[in-house]
């Protein structure tokens, strides 16, 4: 573990999120340093918390994944004291995430312009489906549905193929890349002027923003782009490739590296036809070379091809699963797993901050915390009295962790 301050160590953040792209965007932060504070609503928690082979929300290896390096309090918002209890820790605050539906937030009394009244310097980042207006803005968002409306399940897959979606949620993921780097934006802005501001993106725009090939192939061309399987739309030869064993995934993207592994395969004859001569020619002509490159690489295995590659300078790569991908040596040098100690589930792996830092270094720290783990500790930070503490949990209003007895029981 590194001793030294992450680059938003004294950045507080009130994480109000549930589920992936707000708790993704606010999780980024905390692994920078930020004090970011999970608000959870009593009983249930984050929703999360559910998607679990266990009943135990405490047990929810999905909630862990999203939700490390952070304080946790459980609120109800829906209660006015609750929500009162929001207003007067964005007071202090320097950033709120949220990842509801557009409305909801003021709705509650929780609203950009409500917080920004009591504190001017506050960046607030909402994250929804379709954005903050438009006329999608009321509807709800899921990873799937911006797949499909943005454009990528159209690319995404084999020729006359099924509509298929990206095998991991990318616009979730993106849309809290996205909100984290708006955050990054305001703060720095903020630190200039004294201002904050309201950032707005969306699992929509997300999806939309990654296209940048295929949108560029339409705006530039009128041309709409159809799915290409693993190959590339611009390049050939890149993509997967059968081998005796498996696949191999081939990133012969320029003319010297079409040469380059004509030379390592031994199939120099390819260089003397003139339909692969250069790379529009081999574009042309890609599902008749992608064939006879197959042939050729059918005769031995991944791991021959990799290593013959390799050592004339040609990218390529094997096509792992999950538990290959922690196998390598070379994950492994790169450390992209940590462990933390979870009250639950024991020691539990996380991936790694897929950043280094040399004089500000990311970390995972800690664990998820358990619903309403800091509750108490919070509150009584933000200038909360002990008194006024029992009585939102003696009310309903606050829930603490199990075991986090209450000072002066009803």
């Amino acid at each position: 573990m590194t001793t030294r301050a992450g680059a938003l160590a004294g950045v507080r953040v009130l994480d109000i999120t549930q589920v992936m792209a707000g708790a993704y965007c606010s999780m980024l932060l905390a692994d920078m340093g930020a004090d970011v504070i999970k608000i959870e609503r009593p009983k249930t928690g984050d929703d999360t918390r559910r998607m679990s082979a266990t009943s135990d929300i405490e047990a929810s290896q999905a909630f862990v994944a999203m939700n490390r390096n952070k304080r946790g309090i459980s609120l109800d918002l829906k209660d006015p004291a609750g929500a009162d209890v929001v207003r007067r820790l964005a007071r202090t605050a320097d950033v709120l995430v949220e990842n509801f539906r557009p409305g909801t937030m003021d709705k509650l009394g929780l609203g950009f312009d409500t917080l920004s009244a009591i504190n001017p310097e506050l960046v607030y980042c909402s994250i929804s489906g379709f954005g903050a207006t438009g006329p999608y803005r009321d509807l709800g968002g899921f990873d799937l549905v911006a797949q499909a409306m943005s454009g990528i399940m159209s690319v995404t897959g084999t020729p006359d193929g099924e509509p298929v979606k990206v095998g991991v949620p990318v616009c979730d993921l993106n849309a809290g890349l996205f909100g984290a780097f708006g955050v990054l934006n305001a703060y720095i802005h903020r630190l200039a002027t004294g201002e904050g501001q309201f950032v707005d993106t969306s699992l929509l725009e997300a999806g939309i923003a990654t296209t940048v090939w295929e949108s560029n192939e339409w705006l530039a061309e009128g041309k709409v782009p159809a799915p290409t399987g693993s190959a590339h739309r611009l390049s050939a030869p890149y993509q997967a490739l059968p081998t005796s064993d498996g696949h191999i995934a081939i990133g012969a993207a320029n003319q010297r590296g079409w040469e380059a592994m004509c030379r390592a395969i031994h199939r120099t004859d390819l260089l003397e036809i003139e339909e692969y001569g250069s790379n529009p020619q081999r574009m042309a002509n890609q599902r008749q070379l992608a064939t006879e490159l197959g042939r050729h690489l059918q005769s031995r295995s991944t791991d021959h091809w990799v290593g013959v590659l390799r050592a004339h300078g040609v990218a390529c790569g094997p096509i792992y699963d999950v538990s290959q991908v922690h196998a390598d040596a070379h994950m492994q040098h790169r450390g992209v797993t940590t462990t933390t100690s979870h009250p639950i589930l024991g020691q539990v792996r996380h991936l790694t901050v897929p950043l280094r830092m040399s004089q500000t270094p990311a970390e995972v720290r800690r664990t998820a915390p358990l619903l309403g783990e800091h509750t108490r500790e919070v509150l009584a930070a933000s200038g909360f009295a002990e008194a006024e503490i029992d009585e939102l949990v003696n009310r309903g209003v606050a829930e603490v962790a199990e075991g986090a007895a209450l000072t002066n029981p009803a």
